[in-house]
Parts: structure tokens; sequence; C-alpha cells
């Protein structure tokens, strides 16, 4: 194959994402200044983290990197992950919409770009709201709400101290069945317990997780 020729496909399949994802986001030619999303390489499985409120780490340092690590050693995939970028923090009203359009953004890009991949959900208090949003169980002001023909492609949603739980919150009928929510003992945010320790120490549940997504594939 020549350059010249291997440049035009690659082009191609480009433009072809790039179609899908402005098509199933509604937005013509003109992309949210909110959206950012990356192509990555098409692994087996994507591993997408909404991380917790202003929660330190890349992925997040109470769940997110720790999470992933015990995923990417257990699952007998190969997997990425991929961090949603915004703003996590209760100061800006629009945070939790800001994290539903990057996520969602970032699925149909990758969906498009990487048809055989599929995808885990993963959001810590504060992101997961992010995932009730994406998954059309919360009622956010201007989120992107993950297209239905998408859903098959997730394999597991996985949510950590989560808000909504604390008020009988739960996601769609759609997504119950490979939907895990761990709340830890005493978790004041979603136990309405009285240990705000307990809402970092999640570590107990991080192999149940993977055991989760591991029945799933």
């Amino acid at each position: 194959m020549t350059y010249r020729k291997a440049i035009r496909i690659v082009a191609r399949h480009t433009a072809r994402a790039l179609s899908v994802l402005l098509l199933a986001a509604g937005i013509g030619t003109a992309m949210s200044p909110g959206l950012t999303a990356w192509a990555q390489s098409c692994a087996t499985l994507d591993v997408v983290i909404a991380r917790g409120t202003v929660e330190p780490g890349y992925l997040g340092a109470a769940i997110g990197d720790p999470l992933y690590a015990v995923l990417s050693a257990q699952l007998p995939v190969d997997t990425t992950a991929h961090r949603v970028e915004y703003p996590a923090d209760l100061l800006v009203p629009t945070s939790m919409s800001d994290g539903t359009r990057a996520m969602t953004g970032h699925l149909i890009y990758q969906a498009a770009a990487c048809p055989d991949q599929r995808f885990v959900l993963v959001g810590y208090s504060q992101g997961a709201v992010v995932v009730h949003g994406v998954l059309g169980s919360a009622p956010l002001p201007g989120a992107w709400v993950l297209p239905p023909e998408l859903s098959s492609r997730v394999v597991a949603v996985l949510l950590f101290g989560d808000p909504l739980r604390l008020i009988g919150g739960t996601v769609p009928p759609l997504y119950a069945d490979r939907t895990a929510n761990y709340c830890a003992a005493g978790d004041p945010v979603c136990a309405g317990g009285v240990f705000p320790a307990a809402h970092g120490s999640y570590e107990w549940a991080f192999a149940a997780a993977a055991g989760q997504v591991g029945a799933r594939l």
C-alpha cells in the first residue's frame, strides 16, 4: 500500500467517525466547546471513568486509578481507560451536564471508530450522577444521553458512592441487569451515614466489580 493511499484510507475512516458523532449528537457541523472526544486504540474493552468531586489522580485517586489497576489485571481481555474530562466541581453549575457531554461524546466517537469495542461505565460520587445522566436516569439540563442503539455495547455500569442511591434513584431497566451500585456502610453521600471517611473507602468492592464485568464478557 502506498503512503498516499494509506493517508486517504485513514482520512475516510476519520471522517466517518466524526460524521456519526455529529449526527448522533444533533449538533450539525458545530461541535460543543464542552466536548473533548479523542479516539483511542481499539482495545476489546474501554473503561470510561467519571471521577468524583475535585478528586485527585488521573482517573481518580479514590476509585478510578485503583479500580482500573484491578480490572486490567483480572479481566481476560485487553483494555484501555478513558478519563471523562469535566469540571467535577459542584461550584460549576454545569459540571454534571458537561460530564454527560464528554462521556457520551467519547462513547459515540469510539463506537464509530472501533466497531467491535465494548464499554464499562464507571462513576464515583458526582461522577455517578454523570453516568446516570448518560443513561437517562438523571434529568440534568443540557445532558447528552447515550443513543439507545449503543446500549448493547455497554458491558457493565459500576457506580460508587452514588448520591442518587440515597433518594432511591436507579438506572433505567435497560441497564439494570448489568449495573452494580456500591455503597459503603456509613457513607453520608449514598447511605446517609455519619462517617465521611467511608465515602473514600471502596477498595473492598474492586474485586467484586471486576467479577461483575468478567461475567458479562
